[in-house]
């Protein structure tokens, strides 16, 4: 792992946010027409089948895969399988906004997992980042007025997305450890298979367990299936390939405050959608994420 923060580097931790951020859009836009767990599998399924094609043969018998298949279990279990669920389950009583802004305690525990599970120290100039970069996502949900913040109301979703936070803070970490052969690693489709080939079949035991346990129906219609090409294509595919590159390059820890660019780029799509300008807070938002993401990346002198 290269923990210096390049440009491009930086650029591949903004598209994923951005895509994620019209993920946390899409899904509460189509939570009426098809339940959270069916959702993702079907959302992983069809990137699955993009991928195949792209991957070779990672599932064959003489695959290094089969020699690290618990590795990628867990990767597909947190990355896919829970991560993804639970930010739909999530959907179905909270609003993106509340949803990215759960997230947005990402840095905080990004650290910790670090900290108490993979030996990763803490430095001061990261904490400072983290205060930073979550008083710029304060910034919107208060609009710029600090009393907005009083109107705010936890619901059961945002404890699930607490839940998918740290499971994707797992993720991210186990990202960095390159145990597995060099012809998985180097491949970025047949890494990414890999860990979605055991993603789908948890998602898929999930979303039985979905129909086996409640009242679950699918309305099929237009929203619907151009939905599901976006959440499939998009923070799918190409934003688990951007975030899983620029972690390798830049670390889990400077990883995490990128990812609060996710409720900037939410609001600002709710704001598209409602046909409202960008405001000044958006701006200052902006400055105080970048700021964290700024001065937890300088190296100590």
């Amino acid at each position: 792992m290269n923990s210096r923060l390049t440009l491009r580097t930086a650029g591949l931790l903004t598209l994923a946010p951005l895509l994620w951020a019209g993920n946390a859009i899409v899904g509460r836009l189509v939570h009426d027409l098809v339940p959270p767990m069916t959702l993702n599998f079907l959302r992983w399924l069809l990137a699955l089948g993009i991928l195949l094609p792209l991957a070779g043969p990672v599932f064959g018998r003489d695959s290094g895969l089969w020699r690290h298949w618990r590795r990628y279990a867990l990767l597909g279990l947190l990355g896919v399988g829970m991560y993804n669920a639970l930010q739909y389950l999530a959907l179905q009583t909270s609003t993106p906004i509340n949803v990215t802004l759960v997230a947005a305690g990402m840095p905080v525990w990004m650290m910790a997992t670090g900290w108490l599970f993979f030996g990763a120290s803490v430095s001061r100039k990261q904490m400072i980042g983290a205060v930073l970069s979550i008083g710029g996502v304060l910034v919107v949900l208060a609009r710029g007025e600090w009393h907005h913040l009083m109107e705010l109301r936890l619901v059961a979703g945002d404890l699930f997305m607490i839940l998918a936070t740290i499971a994707w803070s797992l993720y991210s970490w186990l990202l960095i450890r390159t145990s597995e052969p060099a012809e998985l690693k180097s491949n970025w489709a047949s890494f990414l298979v890999a860990q979605v080939g055991f993603g789908v079949a948890w998602s898929g035991l999930f979303a039985a367990g979905e129909w086996a346990f409640t009242d679950a129906v699918i309305h099929w219609n237009g929203t619907l299936l151009a939905a599901l090409v976006y959440v499939a294509i998009g923070p799918a595919i190409i934003a688990f390939r951007c975030w899983g590159a620029g972690v390798q390059q830049a670390g889990p820890a400077i990883g995490a405050f990128f990812s609060n660019l996710t409720p900037l780029f939410a609001a600002l799509m709710s704001s598209a959608f409602l046909g409202e300008a960008p405001h000044i807070y958006h701006g200052m938002a902006f400055v105080l994420i970048v700021g964290g993401i700024v001065v937890s990346s300088r190296r100590a002198s």
